[in-house]
């Protein structure tokens, strides 16, 4: 875990928008939003708003500040509120990538946003220092875990997440959606379950391969135009 790093001038934020605010004459709007919602913890309404979710999207950036973001799911409450300064989210089987914990081993930093499509539409905004733990070690930690019965949706490893800032995101944008009853093929490896090629990835990278591989055999081999292998 990191340490909280001192804010300049006590507010929340970073330097650049502190900045960007002066030049575009909104810092007298930010500092109230400061002063108004910004917490370095979750208070009960926020505690009761994680524990129903069933979704939450993960912002983080490696060591050279390239960012990337993801989505989590599972069932409501899959993100556990451990106290009020302290959540934990599971890390189920994916594609082995490991984009997002990698870049925390790099960047021990993470930015949640947890948004209510449904029932309150309004988001909820968690920053903090991030940690990956082991899931034995933070069962032995958290006693109360839940023990997860589906297959595929066993936790390995969690991200622990030590709240620095936590705020609202407004409601004007955010749509409402309906909910819809959908199987889930938690922790499959069937490409078509996953998804496929959707965006025809992997089909425009076979074409372009075999547009730039010619017939073997060197310049008269392909003035013969025969098949390579």
């Amino acid at each position: 875990m990191t340490s909280v790093q001192p804010r300049l001038g006590g507010l929340p934020g970073s330097q650049g928008e502190h900045r960007l605010q002066e030049e575009y004459g909104s810092a007298g709007r930010a500092r109230r939003f400061y002063d108004d919602q910004v917490l370095d913890h979750l208070n009960p309404r926020m505690r009761e708003f994680v524990a129903r979710q069933e979704l939450v999207f993960v912002a983080t950036a490696d060591g050279r500040g390239e960012c990337d973001s993801s989505l989590r799911a599972g069932p409501p409450g899959f993100v556990r509120v451990l106290d009020d300064r302290r959540v934990a989210y599971p890390e189920y089987r994916g594609n082995g990538v490991h984009a997002s914990l990698g870049n925390i081993s790099e960047n021990a930093h993470v930015g949640l946003l947890f948004v209510d499509f449904v029932r309150d539409i309004i988001g909820l905004h968690v920053n903090g220092g991030a940690g990956i733990v082991d899931d034995d070690a933070l069962r032995r930690s958290v006693p109360d875990l839940p023990e997860e019965t589906v297959p595929g949706r066993r936790a390995a490893h969690w991200v622990v997440v030590d709240v620095e800032e936590a705020y609202i995101h407004c409601a004007k944008h955010i749509p409402r959606m309906v909910p819809v009853a959908r199987g889930r093929e938690w922790g499959t490896d069937n490409p078509r379950r996953k998804g496929g090629d959707f965006f025809g990835a992997k089909e425009g990278r076979q074409e372009k391969d075999e547009q730039h591989s010619g017939p073997p055999g060197g310049e008269e081999g392909r003035a013969a135009g025969r098949p390579h292998a």
